[in-house]
């Protein structure tokens, strides 16, 4: 089916667009760190943060991908198979998924959040 072929070409590229983001916000982070390292900046807690911040992101595009290869999967899939049904099955379980995967990635920050999935990096 050319239209799947459309979508999968589409989430190809929107993957490796997302893989992009990922080294700019990497190297964002290590210019930032180097620069205060190098100037013997104190770091405060908004620093702290954004830095959590910088590795939510990265935690976040990193589920996108995970999720549009699970699209992809399903897509192979129904090719082979032609099933509708099964279709649309794998997609809601991949959609939960990512789902899940949002919430636990949500942008808490350490501060915020004291359970015990808090996310810790400093």
């Amino acid at each position: 089916m050319s239209i799947l072929n459309a979508v999968n070409e589409l989430l190809e590229h929107m993957q490796n667009v997302q893989v992009d983001v990922m080294k700019l916000s990497s190297d964002s982070l290590s210019n930032m760190s180097g620069f205060i390292e190098k100037n013997g900046l104190e770091v405060d807690e908004e620093i702290l943060t954004s830095f959590q911040y910088q590795d939510i992101i990265t935690q976040q595009l990193t589920a996108n991908i995970e999720t549009m290869q699970s699209i992809q999967k399903s897509i192979l899939s129904f090719e082979t198979n032609q099933d509708t049904q099964i279709l649309q099955e794998k997609l809601d379980l991949v959609l939960q998924d990512a789902k899940e995967k949002k919430e636990r990635f949500s942008g808490k920050t350490a501060e915020q959040d004291v359970s015990a999935e808090t996310i810790e990096f400093f």
